[in-house]
């Protein structure tokens, strides 16, 4: 699976000075060990704030012995009031490479949207079995079903918290599923709910049934008690025929 940079979008050069000059402090304590920088995550995406969020910056390098380690903390600069906050992820290309089948979905997700900063494109030449894909995702969604079925044992007659409980897992969902689309070889949508939508499309689910937590968390929507609770109730039961379409997916 290859980056497309038609996933992403450029970030403004406010936001790129201000990680080029993160970088610039950072980079010297990695010395000839420095493979790549790159941006990640939402910076690259529609409506990032940056006075909301932060810069995830992805720095690899070939070793992050201890000593290493050390050379970094004095190095990071202390954040600077109204900068962009840097949020800094360094690995190596050993933990990278060793990680494939336990973060398949974060690495995937990374692949598909990243820019490079500086170095060589490491990301770019990395190769993610879709047997691992497919196996972190079954695991991720299996043990949220099972989360959700506990939370509506104990709280079927409280619409209020099962809100809660889906509001709180709708972003979790959301990455799941772009994963599954890019699983089954299908394009990204870039609005959430298409994404809900095509995966139950592609998996001949119930759209307004895995729609629940999306709609609850981000259309804004007043739902009644006894909404929420059928909201809940639909979810539940889509979200296990698609666990039982996964498990019987045969992947190369």
């Amino acid at each position: 699976m290859r980056s497309d940079s038609a996933m992403r979008i450029e970030p403004s050069e406010e936001i790129l000075s201000a990680a080029r000059k993160w970088l610039d402090q950072v980079r010297p304590a990695l010395n000839a060990d420095f493979v790549a920088a790159y941006l990640t995550g939402s910076v690259l995406t529609q409506g990032f704030d940056a006075k909301k969020s932060r810069l995830n910056v992805l720095v690899v390098s070939r070793s992050l012995e201890i000593g290493v380690l050390d050379t970094i903390a004095k190095a990071l600069p202390a954040p600077l009031k109204g900068a962009p906050r840097i949020e800094p992820l360094f690995m190596t290309e050993r933990n990278i490479e060793k990680s494939l089948d336990t973060f398949a979905i974060e690495w995937v997700d990374i692949q598909e949207r990243h820019m490079l900063l500086e170095g060589e494109d490491f990301l770019g030449r990395l190769e993610i079995p879709q047997t691992y894909l497919r196996l972190q995702l079954e695991h991720e969604l299996r043990g949220k079903h099972v989360q959700l079925r506990q939370a509506y044992l104990q709280h079927h007659s409280q619409p209020a918290e099962l809100q809660r409980v889906l509001e709180s897992s709708a972003s979790g969902f959301a990455a799941l599923f772009r994963a599954l689309l890019r699983l089954h070889g299908e394009p990204v949508p870039a609005n959430g709910a298409h994404v809900v939508e095509r995966v139950a499309d592609v998996f001949a689910l119930d759209a307004e049934g895995l729609l629940g937590p999306h709609l609850v968390r981000y259309v804004g929507s007043s739902f009644g008690p006894a909404e929420l609770v059928a909201l809940y109730r639909k979810f539940l039961v889509e979200l296990d025929r698609l666990i039982i379409a996964i498990d019987q997916l045969r992947t190369a």
